[in-house]
């Protein structure tokens, strides 16, 4: 029987979908076309990944493609397209677009993976009690590059001066994004075998990110889609809750600080910043 956290967690992430769905549809078939996209390529890379890495593996969701859960690559899709929203509302660098993207679906998954892995979603074959409560480092790496991967790919075709790039755009950014994945995870295989580097180079490039982001010195220049605020806002108040409801947070308090300090960095972002060319405040 599936768990009632499982459960939740599907039914929030179809209803996510759905309001991105709508926003896209009314913004144009080419954007839906986008949107859908981004679910195909979050199924891929979870597949490509446990093929090619076998680090993880998911526990019984109600919908199963292949070995990952449908619901994993809806959730990699609208938090894609979502982060999109609020990055295309400033005034950065096209080329600087998905650093931020990648960084804020990563201020999701901060607070995320450790209560998941106790949830059963999922599982990374380390004990609970190392590297970052259960989940490996890594993974953090691995967020950041699958967003920037896709949003840098999707961004660059688009801009092909062509009449089918709005068609040719997405396809060719999966092929890019999944490339890009493939090649990182072989660079942290690779660095895991000399641990200080394998933490230098995470590190590196997460502080590395945030850098190129502040020194734009980032505004907005029209108030982003309330939708690119309700995503994020509705993964931190689920890993809440669950969190709470399960026990998770008096058996690990530590937990609920950084679920606390991630969430409160999430409604500064999208909640606090309402007003056109005000400051964006990254962290």
């Amino acid at each position: 029987m599936v768990s009632p956290a499982f459960v939740t967690f599907e039914i929030l992430v179809y209803i996510l979908f759905l309001f991105a769905l709508v926003h896209a549809w009314r913004r144009g078939i080419a954007i839906v076309w986008q949107l859908l996209a981004g679910v195909l390529f979050g199924l891929l890379l979870e597949w490509a990944t446990i093929q090619q890495l076998q680090a993880y593996e998911y526990g019984e969701f109600l919908v199963m493609f292949s070995e990952v859960p449908l619901s994993i690559g809806v959730a990699w899709g609208t938090i894609i397209y979502t982060a999109s929203l609020f990055s295309d509302s400033t005034n950065l660098p096209e080329w600087i677009r998905p650093i931020l993207d990648a960084l804020l679906a990563l201020s999701i998954d901060l607070s995320m993976d450790a209560i998941a892995i106790r949830l059963g979603f999922w599982q990374w074959g380390i004990p609970v009690d190392e590297e970052f409560f259960g989940v490996p480092y890594a993974n953090f790496w691995a967020w950041f590059w699958v967003v920037f991967s896709f949003s840098a790919g999707l961004r660059m075709f688009i801009h092909w001066k062509h009449p089918l790039a709005d068609w040719a755009a997405p396809p060719a950014a999966i092929v890019s994004g999944v490339l890009g994945v493939l090649l990182t995870n072989r660079l942290i295989v690779y660095t895991t075998e000399i641990y200080p580097l394998y933490l230098s180079v995470i590190a590196a490039v997460i502080l590395g990110a945030v850098i190129l982001v502040l020194l734009q010195r980032p505004r907005f220049v029209e108030p982003p889609h309330r939708l690119s605020a309700w995503v994020p806002t509705a993964f931190h108040a689920y890993y809440l809750i669950a969190g709470w409801a399960s026990g998770i947070f008096s058996q690990t308090p530590i937990l609920l600080l950084i679920s606390l300090v991630m969430a409160a960095v999430a409604l500064r972002i999208h909640w606090m910043n309402p007003g056109r060319e005000r400051k964006l405040e990254v962290l």
